[in-house]
């Protein structure tokens, strides 16, 4: 199986708007990625509006060839704009105003009959849905439970105890978790922390076939360029079945 690589283009946004301008501009970047080996462009339209900005989705979608991934918390606002824009999927993530970056997973398990609501509307809307979650069974089986399509693991955890080689009961803990969410019809995904050294042993989980990465290519791409920062990552991704 051929894996993919949706390359976030959040933190170019965080990059314009520490000056409130014009530059770098996401949907250049998007553009880029594709031409290096993108298989699709993810961005986190937030509540705050603190990186990605309505007219940035409507420039996408014109711009973006291969699929755009919608992250979004499941409020009436994110739900309608997702029905306008229409893009190929949407991840459902949490937030909290006051985090820098997403902590953590939804608690699907307690919030099943609002997920299973916002998951139903989105998938009558044509969109594929995706649940974001830290890699636990029940939240595996509740994702099922409300008809999502597919989960996309958390692996901020496995990341912060890779950095001193303790990242095995990590790793052993999202390998049961993607198992037993293509084992019941799921699909799945993986992200948060990843770079060019910390997801070779997430790229060894079969059943893992998509990988969403955004702040290690965005911070790489200041010393090589943005588009060998995305050419390295998809080139890792998508040589990885030929290797094993």
């Amino acid at each position: 199986m051929r894996k993919r690589l949706g390359v976030n283009i959040d933190h170019v946004a965080t990059l314009r708007q520490a000056r409130r301008g014009n530059e770098p501009d996401p949907a250049a970047a998007a553009v880029i990625a594709e031409l290096s080996g993108a298989d699709g462009i993810t961005v986190h339209l937030r509540e705050d509006r603190r990186h990605i900005q309505d007219r940035d989705l409507d420039v996408l979608k014109e711009v973006v060839r291969t699929r755009i991934n919608l992250e979004m918390a499941a409020t009436e606002e994110m739900i309608g704009i997702a029905a306008r824009l229409a893009p190929f999927s949407s991840t459902l993530v949490p937030e909290k105003r006051e985090e820098v970056t997403t902590e953590g997973g939804l608690d699907v398990l307690g919030q099943r009959k609002t997920l299973h609501e916002t998951v139903s509307r989105l998938r009558e809307a044509g969109i594929f849905v995706s649940l974001f979650i830290d890699p636990d069974l029940e939240q595996v089986r509740a994702s099922r439970q409300v008809g999502a399509d597919a989960i996309e693991i958390h692996t901020g955890r496995f990341c912060e105890a890779f950095r001193s080689g303790k990242h095995r009961g990590e790793l052993e803990l999202i390998a049961v978790a993607a198992s037993q969410a293509a084992n019941i019809g799921l699909k799945v995904f993986a992200g948060h922390g990843l770079d060019l050294r910390n997801i070779v042993p997430i790229l060894s989980i079969p059943v893992i076939e998509e990988f969403n990465i955004g702040h290690s290519i965005v911070s790489r791409a200041i010393f090589v360029g943005f588009g060998q920062a995305v050419r390295e990552m998809a080139d890792l991704v998508h040589g990885y079945a030929a290797q094993a």
